[in-house]
């Protein structure tokens, strides 16, 4: 879980932040806690919030770094399996000069020996319950960081590597440095895929289409479900990303998705997108058939997708037509449906 901690007078300015995640992106993300005068004291009231829930590990990471990698996290967790207090850190490289103030400049009066200094990053990774202790211990004095209140409180802490691009941003200059650094990292090429399926009718007296059950005199014959509409979207993220078809994901050989909701495909095609860095900017899906009418259902269908999908309804768009009775759909012995998805992605080498 991820446990926010802001300024009482910024959670207009944080639903706002919030708003711009899908449903999914936002599931492990508790309620937001109010933080204290210092920093130390935030991270305590943090730590306070999610003392029920008794984790084992917990990582405490500034909103002011957000280059953070999947790297530097992975490394800081690795590192609490022998030890209670982790700190991803850069050695020092530039020459280190120690200073006193006079009237006029500052006057250089040693230079230290950089051979043993580590520029403190986040996010610092813990043992919970020993940095929880350790806060409620320290509770009244001055602490710039979590690994200084460990070491106040005995315990040893041991440095990770860190990553150059895991800035904080401080100044003005930070920020316009940032928006250029995102501005490059963030390169976003559209794609599109198309998707097409065809299910045959058997002996029912339903279909499920779109994730909705419509009462019929007919079922689609299908290893799953047989759903054509969400099959249709499924395939056409898959073609987006290029990442092969729903068969190849879903082996219909194997006897596990047998009877299987079609929702779990699209779900994980929808997440393929997401892993990716990638956004879905439109779902366009057409049903074609003689019956049952697909009119009375379509904002039911819509709706549905929408969820799936973790959308905005109006990213959503469901067509029907028939066939004017040419073809298979054409004399009822089945239906068919294409698709059309829209994505957003980072652009590759």
């Amino acid at each position: 879980v991820i446990q926010p901690v802001i300024h009482a007078d910024d959670h207009n300015m944080y639903d706002e932040a919030l708003s711009a995640l899908s449903a999914q992106e936002r599931s492990p993300i508790l309620p937001p806690v109010n933080g204290g005068e210092t920093r130390q004291a935030s991270v305590y009231e943090g730590l306070k919030s999610l003392a029920s829930q008794q984790p084992d590990l917990v990582l405490v990471h500034d909103a002011v770094r957000p280059f953070i990698s999947a790297a530097t996290i992975n490394r800081t967790i690795d590192g609490l399996s022998d030890h209670k207090a982790i700190l991803p850190a850069l050695p020092v490289v530039d020459t280190i000069k120690r200073t006193e103030s006079t009237a006029d400049l500052p006057v250089i009066v040693e230079t230290v020996d950089r051979s043993t200094l580590y520029a403190a990053q986040t996010p610092q990774a813990f043992h919970f319950l020993a940095l929880y202790s350790a806060h409620q211990e320290a509770a009244g004095q001055a602490f710039t960081d979590d690994c200084a209140v460990m070491e106040w409180a005995g315990h040893e802490v041991h440095i990770v590597a860190g990553n150059p691009e895991n800035k904080k941003i401080t100044t003005a200059e930070d920020i316009r440095e940032a928006e250029r650094q995102m501005a490059g990292e963030l390169q976003m090429e559209t794609r599109v895929g198309n998707g097409f399926d065809v299910h045959a009718f058997e002996e029912g007296n339903a279909v499920i289409l779109g994730g909705i059950e419509i009462p019929h005199s007919k079922k689609l014959k299908g290893h799953s479900d047989a759903d054509v509409g969400l099959h249709t979207i499924t395939d056409a993220l898959y073609g987006a990303l290029a990442d092969g078809d729903i068969g190849s994901h879903f082996p219909p050989s194997d006897p596990k998705w047998k009877g299987a909701a079609s929702d779990i495909f699209l779900i994980h095609a929808c997440e393929r997108v997401r892993e990716r860095g990638g956004k879905i900017l439109h779902l366009d899906l057409t049903i074609m058939c003689e019956a049952p009418k697909i009119g009375p259902h379509r904002d039911a269908i819509r709706s549905e997708i929408a969820r799936i999908c973790s959308l905005p309804l109006s990213r959503v768009a469901v067509k029907a037509t028939t066939t004017e009775r040419l073809g298979f759909t054409g004399r009822e012995e089945g239906i068919a449906a294409m698709a059309t998805a829209t994505i957003a992605v980072p652009v590759e080498d």
